[in-house]
């Protein structure tokens, strides 16, 4: 795939099939994300690949229970629908930025982290596979930190990446180029 077309043709995707990656994808993409410019040559970006035990034996309950009704049983609905979201898409990838106490740098390996994220989600989209750029409170809870083995001291999470075999592809309306474009003389 042309990488116009890839650009064109990138969505994030919510649902997908029951289906292994391509050979040799996971790879391709995680290379091409490695590619990302990077600031100072800092290389700030990590990329940790979960494995089903891990999704399946600590993220789906903490996943489950951060969403449950306080105090309450989840539903059977719930449930299903944690764990499609969690355990149906072929990988996982957790993405993290090594911490930096210069705030200037740390914004600058932050935008250079997204940018390998761009990166991989383009290889994904080349590769005929989807991904998802997720955040929120399973990301950041520190259950999670300690499942996927970083240390919050170390490493910040800036996103799970899921990556997997569409089942649907969502289109978009975007608004034309002219609305976000400014000139100046």
């Amino acid at each position: 795939m042309q990488l116009y077309d890839a650009i064109h043709a990138r969505r994030t995707i919510h649902t997908y099939a029951d289906a292994p990656l391509p050979d040799g994808a996971f790879e391709r993409i995680i290379e091409a994300a490695h590619q990302a410019p990077n600031h100072k040559l800092t290389w700030p970006w990590r990329f940790t690949r979960i494995g089903p035990e891990t999704r399946r034996g600590t993220l789906l309950p903490l996943g489950i229970r951060l969403k449950a009704p306080a105090g309450r049983k989840p539903s059977p609905k719930l449930v299903e629908k944690i764990t499609e979201k969690l355990m149906h898409p072929a990988e996982l990838v957790v993405v993290s930025v090594v911490r930096c106490d210069d705030p200037f740098r740390a914004r600058e390996d932050y935008a250079a982290t997204a940018c390998a994220i761009q990166n991989l989600q383009l290889a994904a989209t080349a590769e005929g596979v989807g991904a998802k750029w997720s955040s929120g409170g399973l990301t950041t809870h520190p259950e999670t930190y300690a499942a996927v083995g970083i240390d919050p001291a170390v490493e910040e999470i800036v996103a799970f990446i899921w990556i997997g075999v569409p089942d649907k592809v969502p289109s978009i309306k975007r608004p034309p180029v002219e609305a976000v474009l400014r000139s100046v003389p």
